[in-house]
């Protein structure tokens, strides 16, 4: 049987500073320019609550069947280092995952790892025999990253 813990991670290089890619990820009114789940449901509904970005911040959604619902909350930012999420997937399933992303300036730009990881219940467990969970959920990551990789390299987001 599969571990009882899983974890997915993609990495990308961004040609840009490290300042210019944070404000994408750690405010989620970006994402909906980057996310590659946003795609998938167009009356998908959102809520933001708490601060406008940083620790504190708070996206719902609840959408289509494919989209489904949850929560993610910022529970660590660091400008330019690191932002860290609370995941919580209410349907079509249930699961709390942990989402991180790790800037570190390389001579090249900036390297994002995105990381989730998280506990595998019964279920994921029993899926992830069918399914390699990596090979289902990093093609979504390597297609946000590379959004990701557009829009900072574009420059930094709006100003609110």
């Amino acid at each position: 049987m599969p571990s009882r813990e899983f974890q997915i991670e993609r990495s990308t290089t961004i040609a840009a500073p490290a300042a210019h890619v944070h404000p994408w990820i750690d405010d989620f009114h970006h994402w909906r320019s980057w996310s590659p789940w946003e795609e998938v449901d167009p009356a998908l509904r959102r809520t933001y609550s708490g601060p406008a970005s940083g620790v504190g911040a708070v996206y719902e959604w609840s959408g289509n069947r494919k989209a489904g619902a949850g929560r993610m909350e910022i529970l660590g930012s660091t400008p330019s280092s690191i932002v860290t999420i609370s995941l919580r997937f209410l349907k079509p399933f249930k699961a709390h995952n942990t989402a991180v992303f790790a800037l570190a300036e390389t001579g090249a730009g900036t390297e994002v790892r995105w990381t989730m990881s998280g506990p595998q219940g019964v279920f994921g467990r029993v899926f992830s025999t069918l399914f390699r969970m990596d090979k289902v959920v990093g093609g979504d990551f390597e297609k946000g990253l590379a959004a990701l990789k557009a829009k900072a390299e574009s420059g930094p987001p709006p100003a609110a």
